[in-house]
């Protein structure tokens, strides 16, 4: 569970539904025109821009905003320093049970090509493709969430605009100008919220574990195009502590 994404979450809502208490009640901001102008906006948007597969995955990809589970880097480099050690002590086919042991299908498969004799190149090529593969199922996740985040403010004003065409229509009757007002106000708050409290941070924290798990990727590659060389466990271990950025062992995150 990340802590971080569940306080924000609570915070932001908590503060905006405590500032709304402090001088109205939260009924005054519950208009459902305003509802459907600007979740359904901003849905129907969403539809046609990305294909019905990739839209229906936001849903399992913003899961990944609260719970995400990833293995530091310090952790995988002692398991690829252990089957090193292994490998160059009986030879390559002496690692064939940690497959097995394995639970990373990323480096399961990429050991398994390395016991079966694949050349160093091949295998790769193969990894370099896969971590191609899961960037860019990573990048069309959040950049759904980012498209949301664009939509919604944008369908908030479209709804404030219909609301002032109606309030204008009704001129001639200036007790219906403030609350006709008022709804078209809230569809612009209803957008804004969203967008800034939701989709934004949401898609800006996938990205980060998009990096996270790429970076693992990468790391996992080049431990086992070394290991596949017969290269020194040291100098390999030495090699991928660059990927310790701090004490508790997790992989630097990009730029």
């Amino acid at each position: 569970m990340d802590l971080a994404s569940l306080i924000g979450v609570i915070l932001g809502v908590g503060c905006t539904v405590a500032c709304i208490l402090l001088g109205s009640s939260l009924l005054l901001f519950w208009n459902m025109p305003s509802v459907m102008i600007v979740f359904g906006g901003t849905i129907a948007a969403t539809m046609i821009a990305y294909p019905i597969k990739e839209f229906l995955g936001v849903f399992k990809t913003v899961v990944k905003v609260f719970i995400f589970k990833i293995d530091t880097a310090e952790a995988l480099i002692q398991i690829l320093v252990e089957i090193s050690n292994k490998a160059r002590k009986g030879g390559l086919l002496s690692i064939e049970a940690d497959i097995n042991s394995t639970e990373d299908p990323y480096l399961k498969s990429a050991l398994q090509m390395t016991v079966d004799g694949v050349k160093t190149a091949d295998i790769a090529a193969v990894m370099q493709k896969r971590m191609e593969l899961t960037s860019r199922e990573h990048k069309l996740g959040y950049s759904v969430l980012s498209s949301m985040g664009a939509y919604a403010p944008a369908f908030g004003m479209v709804g404030t605009l219909i609301g002032l065409v109606q309030m204008l229509a009704n001129l001639d009757d200036p007790s219906s100008i403030g609350p006709k007002m008022a709804v078209a106000m809230i569809t612009t708050f209803y957008g804004a919220l969203l967008a800034n409290l939701f989709f934004i941070p949401m898609a800006d924290k996938l990205k980060i574990r998009s990096e996270e798990e790429i970076m693992n990727m990468t790391l996992l590659y080049e431990g086992v195009v070394s290991i596949r060389e017969g290269e020194h466990p040291r100098l390999m271990e030495d090699k991928l502590n660059v990927y310790l950025s701090r004490g508790d062992g997790k992989a630097p995150k990009g730029d």
